[in-house]
């Protein structure tokens, strides 16, 4: 169903939960892609797509904070017995091999029930707040936006798509109170 968003254009760092949620209310993915074969074809481009990406990430924090002593690998598209698709990236170094831990880890994975594919870290679940400035507070703002849209998601996970306004209702129209 052709849909027009409330905002025009959708902020660039909104474009993609907005697709991700028009999928989920169309019962599609991407453009169209309705069967399974056909949305593990998109993940694979999009793993193509996301590869130089997810490098320069780990680059920048390798070189940042790791003072360049880790190695970035990347699995390439693998399946699991279980039908699961997953692409990873990662960043070892040797204090995290010492301690015993998981690299920093930049995954995308379509689950063998999912209707489409996701993002996820190894860990991701809490993100450090050490703002004692404005600058500080300005530097946040990707963060903030990513955690923001990161919560709406899981929001729609936890019940559906239809609550996203934006998704259910074209535009123009209002809530009725």
């Amino acid at each position: 169903m052709p849909f027009t968003p409330h905002h025009d254009p959708i902020p660039a760092h909104l474009q993609g939960l907005f697709r991700h949620f028009a999928d989920l209310r169309d019962g599609t993915h991407g453009p169209g892609a309705v069967s399974r074969a056909d949305k593990e074809q998109l993940f694979a481009a999009a793993v193509d797509f996301l590869a130089p990406y997810a490098r320069q990430a780990l680059a920048e924090l390798n070189a940042a904070l790791l003072l360049c002593s880790g190695t970035i690998t990347a699995s390439g598209v693998t399946t699991a017995a279980n039908g699961d698709v997953a692409a990873a990236w990662t960043l070892g170094w040797p204090e995290q091999q010492r301690a015993n831990i998981p690299p920093i880890t930049i995954q995308a994975f379509f689950g063998h029930g999912f209707h489409h594919p996701h993002l996820r870290g190894a860990t991701v679940g809490v993100w450090p707040l050490n703002v004692f400035s404005d600058a500080d507070a300005a530097a946040e703002l990707a963060t903030l936006r990513t955690i923001a849209a990161a919560d709406l998601h899981n929001l729609v996970f936890q019940r559906d798509f239809r609550i996203v306004p934006a998704i259910t209702r074209p535009a123009g129209e209002t809530e009725e109170r």
